[in-house]
């Protein structure tokens, strides 16, 4: 029996290890709800689980493990996590570093939460989108921001 193939959801050429910024979303195998609830949507967060603050432990990690790589904003969700991500290919002195690409970041990141919490959580892959210009910047910010209040008309949105 032949396996389907997957559906290479890259932008074809372009080096993600680029400096710049990138939206990441990121879900759980078969979107369970591993890291908590949505208490209400005029409280607007979400309850964390012990999935949830390993998880959230992870994404504030990111930028102590790699030079050149911070995350600017993001929320975890019940079954999906949301992350804006900066890489800069340039030290404070302007000489230019090998920056992980964003795969790299995501792979690593995945696999710590997988071994903390003792069994892999994640689906395979991984949605980026390069942000490319102010306007984007924006609208992405406000989307993570309100995520939590909209949990219930949210694309990712499970009972399970």
């Amino acid at each position: 029996m032949e396996l389907p193939k997957r559906k290479n959801i890259r932008l074809k050429d372009y080096d993600y290890s680029s400096s710049g910024a990138y939206f990441i979303t990121i879900c759980t195998q078969n979107r369970r709800n591993f890291f908590g609830d949505v208490v209400g949507a005029i409280i607007n967060r979400l309850s964390l689980s012990k999935c949830g603050y390993v998880a959230e432990n992870a994404i504030k990690g990111i930028s102590n493990h790699y030079d050149g790589v911070a995350v600017d904003k993001y929320v975890v969700m019940p079954n999906h996590i949301h992350m804006i991500i900066f890489l800069n290919n340039h030290d404070k002195n302007g000489r230019l570093v090998i920056a992980p690409t964003i795969s790299t970041v995501i792979q690593q990141m995945k696999r710590h939460v997988s071994k903390q919490i003792g069994y892999p959580i994640w689906q395979k892959s991984y949605h980026d989108h390069i942000i490319r210009d102010e306007a984007d910047y924006l609208r992405i910010w406000q989307y993570i921001d309100e995520n939590p209040a909209k949990w219930a008309e949210d694309e990712y949105y499970c009972t399970q």
